[in-house]
């Protein structure tokens, strides 16, 4: 007999094009002058639909702090690292069993014309 399988949840909450200033980059004139970044986040999470007490969720207003926190935060090189560094203050909610974090560099210093870059991560406290 096999053990009954439990219900897998996979509740979302999602923030979708934060943006603020920031001075990553590994040009002077990047580090110098700023530019916009926009940051998606997906958080993975068991969400209480019932009990309607934000204490029982993952507050999105702190979440959007921590990721403007990161943006105008200390300068990186790469997008790759703030990615990174988002993903971790995410994760350290301990509801948030999974992130997914793109972070949008609309503005990078390239010759040909394009609409975006961006980096997209995942990271999990699961293994």
């Amino acid at each position: 007999m096999l053990p009954e399988a439990k219900e897998l949840t996979i509740d979302r909450i999602t923030l979708t094009g934060l943006t603020a200033t920031g001075y990553h980059g590994v040009f002077p004139e990047e580090r110098r002058e700023g530019q916009p970044f926009v940051v998606d986040v997906v958080l993975e999470l068991d969400l209480d639909t019932e009990s309607d007490d934000l204490s029982n969720t993952v507050s999105y207003a702190e979440i959007a702090g921590e990721v403007e926190a990161v943006i105008t935060g200390e300068p990186r090189n790469l997008i790759e690292t703030v990615a990174g560094e988002v993903a971790n203050r995410c994760l350290a909610h301990g509801k948030v069993g999974r992130v997914t974090v793109t972070v949008h560099k609309p503005r990078a210093p390239l010759s040909q014309t394009f609409a975006d870059v961006s980096v997209t991560i995942s990271r999990s406290r699961h293994v």
